[in-house]
């Protein structure tokens, strides 16, 4: 079925249909797309299961017993009036990136304008506990590729995710994010505030119900939302076996390019990253290894993208590079496991490349309030060794990027430069000591 013969709008009894199944345990979207195959429409599915579900049916003997309707009327008035839609396989709004995904959701909850999920799009992921040259060429890469016209995707995490954000918000670009719980649960809570600027000036998705905590079970399934939306996946460092490297493999599976940013050999946030690219992904270190790329990707999509993604502007329109051979998957010993504790997200790593990006000055990062109490709370130097890596820093750089105040932050790097732990090198910048880069997972 094509998107154009799709309707705009569902009847709402058939979207009270495709939620009962889609919150139904055991019905996923394998199964949806089998019952589909059956009965042909979401009310005769659901009629069928209502008349057999006192018989077991399911995996291991359970029996399919479909959501209640008033929970399900329950969530639809409270989606409502926080101004959320839904967007399911059966309407010609659901994004077209994802349709073609062999496990794209049945039902996704979305807030902000939709319609930026059907513009051609870049995911960029990364490390929780990012260094600050992480997070700086992050932004940089994401306002770069935001001003070439394409909407960056992320999952709205602490570190790159969030810098990837706001790199796109900085010039007025698009931003879709993609997240783990409800549409009223913001996680991390400290970016509740960036999540609804994403609402206003992008999109906020996810197949979680209101309401839903984001637990570690679900970022599997928010990262392939990610790597479903996305033309393409950048990583811009990851650990082995962190929860970056879920996003990167799925983006392999869907038949997407996987982009990663190169880094120091002797920062253990880095050897994910780098495995990718021995493993064939794109070195990447600005957004002009990016999008030569693009229109050829584009080229080799299914038709139903043919009027969703228009090409790019002319000035964009760079030869595309030579034919390379097909997104390796990644080793065995990179995959990552889907297995998680609640309320925690996958471990995303991130380092910065070893060597300085081509791009021109970032976007200004908005300074993070000193925070006394924290001060008073937090091993300050431990903190501050979190956001180093082997890439050299402005001091300048660091202090708006923490929560400390310049003074604390000054004193801290003293200590650390007395103990042999960090370096400055000329020009007043601060940099990782050799040896094993200090992380805290």
């Amino acid at each position: 079925m094509s998107a154009s013969s799709l309707p705009a709008n569902l009847p709402f009894g058939t979207l009270v249909a495709c939620l009962r199944l889609a919150r139904t345990e055991q019905v996923g979207p394998r199964q949806w797309h089998r019952l589909m195959g059956l009965y042909k429409t979401p009310e005769a599915a659901l009629e069928a299961l209502c008349a057999t579900q006192r018989r077991p049916t399911g995996r291991g003997g359970k029996t399919l017993t479909p959501a209640p309707e008033a929970d399900i009327l329950r969530e639809i008035e409270a989606t409502l009036a926080i101004r959320g839609r839904f967007l399911t396989l059966l309407d010609a709004g659901y994004p077209a990136p994802l349709r073609h995904v062999p496990d794209a959701p049945v039902v996704l909850s979305a807030l902000g304008d939709t319609a930026c999920l059907h513009k051609a799009a870049i995911g960029i992921v990364g490390a929780r506990n990012a260094s600050a040259a992480g997070l700086r060429l992050a932004e940089s890469l994401s306002t770069e590729l935001a001003e070439a016209g394409l909407v960056v995707v992320s999952g709205l995490a602490r570190g790159i995710d969030t810098a990837a954000h706001r790199g796109a918000l900085h010039r007025r670009g698009l931003t879709v994010a993609a997240i783990a719980g409800g549409l009223d649960r913001p996680y991390p809570p400290e970016n509740a505030a960036l999540q609804a600027r994403i609402a206003e000036q992008g999109a906020i998705i996810t197949e979680a119900p209101l309401g839903t905590a984001p637990l570690g079970r679900h970022f599997p399934r928010r990262n392939r939302l990610i790597a479903g939306l996305a033309l393409g996946c950048v990583v811009v460092e990851a650990a082995p076996h962190s929860g970056t490297l879920i996003t990167a493999r799925m983006a392999c599976d869907y038949g997407r390019e996987l982009f990663a940013v190169p880094g120091s050999p002797l920062d253990p946030r880095c050897r994910g990253s780098n495995d990718l690219i021995r493993n064939g992904a794109v070195l990447t270190e600005s957004a002009a290894d990016i999008l030569p790329h693009i229109n050829s990707l584009r080229a080799g999509l299914p038709p139903v993208w043919e009027d969703a993604l228009p090409l790019l502007s002319p000035r964009l329109a760079t030869p595309p590079p030579a034919p390379r051979p097909p997104a390796t998957a990644l080793p065995t010993g990179q995959q990552a496991s889907d297995a998680g504790t609640a309320t925690t997200e996958p471990e995303c790593c991130a380092t910065p490349s070893a060597h300085p990006a081509r791009p021109a000055a970032p976007p200004p990062h908005t300074p993070t309030q000193p925070d006394p109490a924290s001060e008073a709370r937090g091993n300050v130097p431990q903190d501050i060794l979190d956001l180093l890596s082997f890439t050299p820093i402005a001091v300048d750089d660091l202090i708006r990027r923490c929560q400390f105040s310049a003074s604390a932050v000054l004193i801290a790097l003293t200590e650390l430069e007395l103990s042999g732990r960090i370096i400055t090198t000329v020009g007043g910048h601060v940099a990782l000591a050799g040896g094993q880069a200090e992380t805290r997972g």
